[in-house]
């Protein structure tokens, strides 16, 4: 028997440790909504989506090169926009000590790190606060990502995060 090969999300022969500008969504495993809800139009985080939030600032701790834009933590999904800024190259030195500064990361290694720290965080507040427990994993195996090109598209991409909530019962990722 034959697998069946995924076909992969991400743009062939493109550099995701490039500077630029990166559009991503990730979603909860089975779109469970386990980080709160949406009331009057408006997300309303419970704990465990407060702790999420906290995941998601905490990137930048981790990587240095990184900067983060708008996003939002939805019911059952995250948009964000990240910028990898002036990354370091592979044995690219520092002005400071003219030692190698490593691998610069790329946008799967920061999405990777992050669902990572947010899923171990996730299972201490199922054990600790009695959160909403999910099945196997808690977030889907991949994720999505726009690579941002032009000032009209970061546009259009930060009121599309700024209104997420809005537009919740018309989202793709609505679960009733």
């Amino acid at each position: 028997m034959i697998k069946k090969q995924r076909k992969s999300l991400r743009l062939r022969h493109y550099d995701y440790s490039q500077a630029g500008l990166y559009f991503i969504t990730i979603c909860i495993q089975q779109h469970k909504c386990l980080f709160g809800q949406i009331k009057d139009e408006i997300m309303v985080l419970n704990d465990a989506g407060k702790e999420i939030n906290q995941c998601w600032l905490e990137i930048t701790h981790h990587f240095p090169s990184v900067k983060l834009h708008q996003h939002v933590i939805m019911p059952n999904h995250l948009h964000g926009i990240i910028e990898l800024v002036g990354a370091p190259l592979v044995g690219a030195l520092s002005s400071k000590n003219a030692q190698p500064q490593g691998i610069a990361p790329t946008i799967g290694t920061i999405v990777g790190a992050f669902k990572s720290l947010s899923t171990n965080c996730y299972i201490k507040g199922v054990k600790k606060n009695g959160w909403q427990p999910f099945d196997r994993k808690l977030w889907q195996r991949n994720y999505y990502e726009h690579i941002i090109r032009s000032d009209e598209s970061h546009l259009k991409i930060i009121e599309y995060i700024d209104t997420n909530a809005l537009r919740w019962q018309l989202d793709k990722y609505y679960t009733p």
